[in-house]
């Protein structure tokens, strides 16, 4: 299997050098026009005044046909004043009834649905952004990108797209934009306060693109072209915002926040009747410059975030979870340090138990931006006790790094927790660098290495990693190397196993298929992925094989052939009284995976598994059924279901989550996530209300359910009630 692995790599290689890259063409240059009088923000770009502005049309498709104009003509305007920058679009359509709306909630993916995004360069470093966009039905979705969006895939969802991910769906401020769907398409304007962006001293020119998605035709046109291996986030080929002369806002606001808590512990026995509570707090920002903000927090509460999602792990290693809570995600790209699997710096670590439970955050601040050529950040939070969970700790983060040329950075990060009270040597420490290169334009090699500091632990404390990869238009190729000593520690990171080397190769090739009307690409890759502790016992190893077909209406299929193998040097309980005795075990399973086109009334996502696991057998299946009526309701159901088979016992797991998404306008909605879990013998209920002011601002009614089965009955209920309110203190 290893011989052909190779043999197949070898072919891709091959492949890969006999396919030119695109010519990086002249940049292309748009500008923005001052203007006294700004524009009514309506949605119907009628007003005289955007007649100023110099139009900016000339897109280009990257889907289907890469680099051919786009079949619809698309204008974009930019004005702007003392204190916001306005952005007009006219997405003409020659078929306006057939224009697509899949949502209208805030930050629904702008992929399914007609849509238009604009992503600012601020500080021109071709890496770094903001990306604000909408649909037809006027969502405000925006996001942060760092690093180029490295790690980000086309699908957005607060899932799959996180802070650590290089592109941060979870930011969000305060804009406006309105739409209007005519006989000539769809129109968009947009607000954008300056106080909501962060730039450098004038005069300014910024990187900048446009997107724009014309669903039926499963269509991406650019203004800035771009290669379709990239997405928005590619700001190395971004165009250039010229005309600006941006003054420093004065930004100062306060957000003030009241809660009511009724609230029923049902496994304390000793509770007989519910608790009732209430608590205030504030958040506060001001703009120490135009590129560097201090945020602080006082009596941090997160009651309106979402639950997470829950799943079923039958694998020894923990899983990740995203972070979710306001406070944390501005700038998180900033403080992102390491690789997946091996997070120098993970903000849940603050605030949350090891069970996801809440530790009350007394308060704490945040200074972060840029400093002339360097990005800082430095975080100091301060959380209280929890009787026989948790002391009172002080975390403390400090981020420094620089953009270089063509696409290369340089960082530091240093990690300190600190417990409060009479236990002695309560602390952990990580220190780490990071580096990135950029080769070409194609070509890329990053890696960092780090250590942590324990009291107590004498044995290995360092871990590193070095990564490089070659992509383009025609596939990529990959290689990845990492190793974590047995007693490095990053407990205010995220370490999914330690003690072991890691090696990853892989390749993939794009292949499309212009003759053939219904087939958009078939991209065949391969991967091995292996694990050894330090004695050379392999411990995990998987050998990937998947020929990922794209069709032209949208439908993906991915028949795919995973041969595994797990080492184990322990028992290892996968299921209560289901133990697997030390030795190695390697198991083929086929995966066979079905989605059709989501931008459609209703899609439908298929996966299943067949084959060994472990001493035995695996058969699990994955089914998920997404609706809408137009953009106000959207629903989700999906099923996981495992039947595992072994001679140490027989078990099958089962996980169901139902939502319901119901918009009554992009700023007032109601959610729910209803989860069914036998692994965990629950079934739990989030239920959220918002009726929102500002970005993260407003009222939310929150009530969150947790049932036992098996006639356990009820096990925690409480019901929130939550305003808040942004002061701008300077206007």
């Amino acid at each position: 299997m290893r011989t052909m692995f190779g043999a197949i790599v070898a072919i891709m290689a091959v492949l890969l050098a006999t396919t030119p890259g695109a010519a990086q063409g002249p940049v292309p240059i748009a500008s923005a026009t001052f203007v006294e009088t700004p524009p009514v923000i309506d949605g119907i770009v009628d007003d005289a005044v955007w007649e100023l502005a110099t139009p900016i049309t000339g897109f280009v498709q990257t889907e289907p046909v890469e680099g051919t104009p786009a079949s619809e003509e698309t204008v974009v305007r930019i004005l702007y004043n003392s204190r916001a920058i306005f952005i007009s679009v006219i997405c003409y359509d020659s078929e306006p009834g057939l224009i697509r709306v899949t949502d209208s909630r805030r930050d629904s993916g702008m992929n399914d649905t007609d849509s238009f995004q604009v992503i600012f360069d601020t500080y021109h470093d071709r890496q770094n952004g903001f990306v604000f966009g909408t649909n037809p039905a006027g969502i405000e979705f925006d996001g942060q990108v760092s690093n180029e969006g490295e790690g980000t895939r086309a699908v957005q969802g607060r899932a799959a797209v996180t802070s650590g991910s290089g592109f941060n769906l979870n930011w969000d401020t305060s804009w406006t934009v309105r739409t209007e769907v005519n006989e000539s398409g769809w129109t968009a304007e947009f607000e954008i306060p300056l106080r909501s962006l962060r730039y450098g001293d004038r005069p300014q020119t910024w990187g900048v693109n446009f997107q724009r998605n014309i669903r039926r035709k499963n269509e991406e046109v650019f203004w800035a072209p771009i290669e379709r291996i990239y997405n928005l986030y590619r700001l190395s080929s971004a165009g250039e915002l010229q005309g600006l002369e941006l003054e420093t806002p004065r930004n100062f606001n306060v957000t003030p926040y009241v809660t009511g808590t009724a609230s029923r512990n049902f496994a304390n026995t000793a509770e007989t009747e519910s608790d009732y509570d209430g608590d205030i707090g504030f958040d506060a920002k001001f703009g120490v410059t135009p590129s560097l903000n201090l945020d602080v927090t006082y009596n941090t509460d997160f009651a309106q975030v979402e639950v997470d999602e829950q799943v079923i792990n039958l694998t020894r290693f923990s899983v990740r979870f995203p972070e979710k809570r306001s406070f944390f995600l501005e700038n998180a790209g900033l403080f992102a340090a390491g690789k997946s699997g091996i997070d120098l710096f993970f903000s849940r670590r603050i605030g949350l138990d090891p069970s996801g439970a809440a530790v009350p955050i007394i308060g704490g601040a945040r200074l972060s931006g840029k400093v002339g050529q360097f990005n800082v950040g430095l975080l100091n939070m301060e959380t209280d006790d929890v009787p026989f969970v948790t002391a009172k700790n002080n975390f403390t983060v400090a981020r420094v790094s620089r953009e270089l040329p063509n696409r290369s950075s340089l960082g530091g990060i240093f990690v300190n927790r600190e417990a409060a009270g009479s236990i002695p040597d309560n602390w952990n420490r990580t220190w780490g660098v990071d580096a990135k290169l950029g080769i070409g334009q194609y070509t890329d090699i990053n890696g960092f290495i780090a250590r942590t500091e324990t009291p107590g632990r004498t044995g290995p404390e360092s871990a590193y990693d070095v990564r490089a990869q070659y992509q383009q238009r025609g596939g990529y190729l990959r290689s990845e190397f990492s190793q974590v000593g047995d007693d490095f520690n990053p407990e205010v990171g995220f370490l999914t196993r330690k003690n072991y080397r890691f090696f990853d190769l892989a390749g993939g090739k794009n292949i499309r298929f212009p003759n053939l009307g219904w087939l958009r690409e078939i991209r065949p890759h391969a991967q091995i992925r292996t694990y050894w502790d330090f004695e050379g016992f392999m411990e995990t190893q998987q050998i990937h094989l998947d020929p990922s077909i794209d069709f032209e209406n949208g439908w993906f299929l991915g028949p795919i052939v995973n041969i595994n193998m797990e080492g184990l040097h322990e028992p290892f309980e996968i299921s209560p009284g289901v133990v697997i005795p030390p030795g190695q075990y390697r198991h083929p399973q086929l995966d066979f995976r079905l989605r059709t086109d989501r931008s459609q009334v209703l899609s439908l996502d298929w996966s299943s598994v067949v084959g060994g696991f472990y001493t035995g057998s695996e058969r699990t299946f994955s089914v998920g059924a997404n609706a809408r009526a137009g953009a106000t309701i959207n629903t989700s159901f999906s099923w996981r279901r495992s039947d595992v088979k072994l001679p140490q016992g027989d078990f099958v797991t089962n996980l169901l989550q139902a939502r319901l998404n119901y918009s009554l306008s992009p700023r007032i909605n109601f959610q729910s996530l209803v989860q069914y879990n036998d692994r965990a013998s629950t079934w739990s209920g989030n239920f959220r209300f918002g009726w929102l002011s500002t970005a993260g601002t407003g009222l939310y009614v929150v009530y969150n359910e947790i049932q036992g089965l098996h006639g356990l009955g009820p096990i925690n209920r409480n019901l929130i009630v939550k305003y808040s309110r942004q002061v701008e203190v300077f206007r």
